[in-house]
């Protein structure tokens, strides 16, 4: 493997860890943190935090000092993103407790969140030198690649920079006129009649598009080929051959949309995919796991010498605190009051929380944060807890209620492992100290949770969840099928069929998880991302040889602009949600097809961006 060298050499020492940048990024991790909470408890999905924090960090940072480092800014944006990460951590399992009539407190919420969020950020200790180092090259991190272009654009000025600003004016324009003045729809749906009600749809959002032409038309393709085989095989087969009600389901089959097999039953097989998907990944990683366990210990026992001499931007957390760092956040779970976790079920889901953490940071290596599903991978740890008590004959309310509340911590790390990957990314590009960040999320952490715990509070006294004007879906999900298990009642037979899938995929030497994520996550998203992708290709296809890096980068730093400009006006208009200056559920002016017109044209905009001559 070549040598890599970032942005700003290992022999150089910039500022980096100040105190400007820790306050701007605790404040922009409670804004993000608060929007993201209502939009995930509306929509069910949140937005990626990073670029749109590189962004704010750059202009107010500038307005108010003199000299700025890149390294200070990526730090902002490595702890603002914290924010989202408790976000979607929180809001896919918490209301699933109040759902069930669960008295939680705002304390319970914080404690939980923080003692999960710093759970994530130690076990990516060790994933950081694999996953971001070994593996440099082959996974392309989309949003942590893009924030470190956003980065370095600005840092070189306003005509290097052209092409991300133009890139954020034409995402930030595209966002207010869909999400605040509802001109258009953003997401676009045609039912297929004669096709068993099957349905195409599409997200048609400039970051997604971002997106997909970052990652490529390889791994966008298997995405989309994952959401083609549910939408376009499996959901007509169970309308054409199923009858009456089918658990989950709850109408007959014949009287579901498209929409309703999908939430009801294909995911189901997503899941299992993903799960065999992170079993065989974790697999493959394992001697790299057994260096990094190995190093630990040497650490423990103070053999180590040799990582006084590692260059500063090979500095990680000494692994020592990964392992006390553990036992501490076990014993408190234990042994504090008023939380229902026995000692074993602490141990089994931080266990189970580790393998998912790997396959986070991975999957976000391919796909990126905002397409992650985070969900699925908690949805599948509290199946195997939930089957885990039924065989120990634990079917009380109050096991129901433990797994419950450890899925909150697991979800968290699950969800900040995510960030913390993309945010490593971001830094080992540009030449961060590695140490310096993952201190810089834990301090991160404690405002934004106790922000992102107190409005899941309110949010539930103010509209309750699972309401029309508060659908919280992924949690009434949590809670529908932890109780389902628990009385027997689960649908084993989707999820199986999910991991064959997977095993199939790994015999004809194709990746799982894009496929997997494709086939768990709606169908819109994955044809939003594979539009990027065929941009991408079209546009590698059409440049010169002698161009082709030069239009590759004038793409990356356009696609970073969109992600940006819709993911920060995304935030913007999230939080005017909230006192009811924007109705969040106001359809669009204009038909369907001229949503998807628009969406193509952007398309054909960053096509043309990508294949025009430099004026340099």
């Amino acid at each position: 493997m070549a040598v890599f060298h970032p942005h700003v050499p290992a022999t150089v020492k910039p500022a980096e860890f100040t105190l400007r940048a820790i306050i701007l990024g605790i404040l922009l991790g409670i804004v993000f943190g608060v929007g993201n909470t209502y939009l995930g408890l509306k929509a069910g999905m949140t937005v990626s935090a990073s670029i749109p924090a590189a962004v704010l960090s750059m202009s107010i940072l500038r307005l108010f000092f003199k000299r700025v480092s890149i390294l200070e800014n990526n730090l902002v944006q490595t702890i603002a993103s914290v924010g989202e990460g408790l976000a979607a951590g929180l809001i896919f399992t918490a209301p699933a407790l109040f759902l069930l009539g669960e008295s939680v407190s705002i304390f319970r919420l914080f404690l939980l969140s923080t003692l999960g969020g710093i759970l994530g950020v130690l076990f990516m200790i060790p994933m950081r030198r694999y996953l971001i180092v070994e593996e440099h090259g082959k996974l392309p991190f989309p949003e942590g690649t893009a924030c470190a272009e956003i980065l370095k654009s600005g840092e070189k000025g306003l005509s290097k920079a052209s092409y991300a600003f133009y890139g954020i004016l034409v995402g930030a324009f595209y966002k207010v006129l869909t999400g605040a003045l509802h001109l258009w729809n953003e997401v676009v749906t045609w039912t297929i009649p004669r096709f068993e009600k099957t349905a195409f749809s599409i997200d048609c959002t400039p970051s997604l598009l971002g997106v997909g032409y970052i990652i490529g038309i390889r791994i966008s393709s298997l995405l989309f080929f994952g959401g083609a085989l549910g939408w376009w095989v499996i959901i007509p087969l169970i309308r054409e051959f199923g009858s009456g009600v089918v658990y989950p389901g709850t109408i007959p089959i014949s009287a579901m949309s498209a929409n309703d097999i999908w939430s009801n039953y294909v995911r189901y097989i997503g899941a299992g995919a993903i799960a065999v998907g992170g079993v065989l990944s974790l697999l493959r990683i394992l001697p790299t796991l057994h260096k990094t366990v190995k190093a630990g210990f040497s650490e423990l026992i103070g053999r180590a010498p040799h990582r006084e001499n590692l260059a500063r931007t090979h500095q990680d957390i000494s692994l020592r605190w990964l392992i006390f760092g553990s036992l501490a956040i076990i014993l408190v779970l234990w042994l504090f009051p008023g939380l229902p976790m026995n000692f074993f079920t602490i141990c089994l889901l931080t266990v189970i929380g580790f393998f998912f953490v790997a396959v986070s940071a991975l999957t976000v290596g391919i796909v990126g944060s905002s397409s992650n599903p985070a969900s699925g991978m908690t949805l599948t740890t509290l199946l195997i807890t939930c089957l885990v008590f039924v065989l120990l004959g634990w079917t009380e309310r109050i096991y129901l209620i433990a797994a419950l509340t450890m899925s909150i911590v697991v979800n968290v790390s699950i969800a900040l492992s995510s960030t913390t990957s993309q945010d490593l990314k971001t830094g080992f590009l540009l030449g961060a100290t590695p140490r310096l960040q993952q201190i810089g999320e834990i301090i991160g952490l404690f405002l934004p949770a106790l922000a992102v715990s107190g409005t899941i509070y309110l949010l539930h006294l103010a509209y309750t969840f699972g309401s029309t004007a508060l659908p919280a879906p992924q949690g009434t999900l949590m809670a529908l099928i932890a109780k389902g298990v628990i009385h027997g009642d689960i649908p084993v037979i989707l999820v199986f069929i999910g991991v064959v899938l997977g095993l199939l995929f790994e015999l004809i030497k194709l990746p799982i998880l894009p496929f997997a994520i494709g086939l768990y996550l709606p169908l819109s998203l994955s044809t939003a991302i594979m539009t990027g992708g065929v941009v991408s290709a079209l546009t590698d296809k059409f440049s010169s040889k002698e161009s082709k890096v030069s239009s590759h980068d004038r793409g990356v730093l356009a696609s970073s602009g969109l992600v940006a400009g819709d993911a920060c006006t995304g935030v913007v208009i999230a939080l005017l949600t909230i006192p009811g200056f924007i109705n969040a559920s106001a359809p669009g002016l204009l038909p369907d097809l001229a949503s998807l017109i628009i969406y193509l044209l952007i398309g054909v905009g960053l096509g043309y961006v990508c294949l025009k001559k430099s004026s340099s």
